[in-house]
């Protein structure tokens, strides 16, 4: 009897190991690259056939030509992932945000009365987050157009693109208009 539900398990742990272990995972990346291959290969990002980066990932842009994702602790990097786990409340929470605050408004030649978004003055759960407010994107549209040597014209192309570039609200409630900094990034070099 004992012997008979030992076989019995070791061969439903055999089966459920071939079904969820190899069949599904097969059939789920097989339907991923028949239905949505550019999501399925990560959303990779090609210039000139070269991969520069993927829509799920932040990147840093040292230059002043260009938009500035939100800061990351990690450093802009996959691996690992993660935030500074500080508590909200802590002394050091504030330091760091008072910190970042500042060098954005540095950064971008802004008044000390100025709001700064709040993505801007703390780091992303996952140190990749690669979107920014609207409002972060317009805050810092003054610096790129001066380091671009931009007349009026193209200055108001660059506020046309945020606007291009806005990902709306999910399902019109969930978040608010967000920018990829890589996708915009790429196209200000066109301008």
């Amino acid at each position: 009897m004992i012997k008979d539900i030992i076989i019995k398990s070791l061969k439903s742990v055999f089966a459920f190991t071939i079904l969820t272990g190899i069949v599904y995972p097969l059939f789920v990346t097989g339907f991923g690259q028949l239905i949505f291959p550019f999501k399925s290969n990560g959303s990779l990002i090609k210039k000139d056939g070269v991969v520069i980066g993927s829509e799920l990932i932040a990147q840093q842009f040292e230059s002043n030509k260009y938009f500035q994702p939100r800061p990351s602790y990690n450093g802009y990097s996959s691996m690992p992932s993660g935030g500074s786990n500080l508590a909200i409340a802590s002394k050091e929470y504030k330091l760091k945000s008072d910190s970042l605050c500042n060098a954005f408004k540095q950064r971008n030649n802004l008044h000390n009365n100025t709001e700064v978004p709040s993505e801007m003055m703390s780091y992303s759960a996952s140190g990749i987050d690669p979107h920014i407010s609207k409002q972060s994107a317009i805050l810092q549209t003054d610096r790129i157009s001066a380091a671009r040597n931009f007349d009026e014209s193209k200055r108001r192309s660059l506020l046309n693109l945020i606007e291009l570039f806005a990902e709306k609200q999910q399902i019109g409630i969930l978040c608010e208009e967000r920018i990829n900094v890589l996708l915009i990034n790429l196209e200000i070099d066109k301008l």
